[in-house]
C-alpha cells in the first residue's frame, strides 16, 4: 500500500485506535491522527501493517478547549 497525505488508514495490529487520516509523510515515518484522538507516528518498516479505510469511517476527535489551571493558595486551603 501506498501512504499519502490524506488518505485514511486503520492498523492490522492496533483496531481499538480506530480509522486515522494521513497527515504527513516521509521517507522515514508517517504522521497520521487516529479516531482515538491521538496522532501517532509509524516507521516506514511497519506501514505494511497499514490497510486502506473508507473516509466515511473515520470520525475526527473532537477538540476541546483548553481548560484553565485552578491555582490553590495557601489562604484558599485554610478556608476548607
Amino acid at each position: 500500500m501506498t501512504i499519502k497525505t490524506g488518505s485514511f488508514v486503520s492498523h492490522a495490529a492496533a483496531m481499538e485506535w480506530g480509522v486515522g487520516k494521513v497527515l504527513e509523510v516521509s521517507a522515514d515515518m508517517a504522521r497520521i491522527q487516529f479516531s482515538d484522538g491521538r496522532n501517532r507516528k509509524i516507521v516506514a518498516s511497519h506501514f505494511t501493517s497499514l490497510q486502506p479505510a473508507a473516509a466515511a469511517s473515520y470520525v475526527p476527535p473532537e477538540i476541546a478547549p483548553p481548560m484553565k489551571a485552578v491555582r490553590t493558595t495557601a489562604a484558599s486551603r485554610k478556608k476548607k
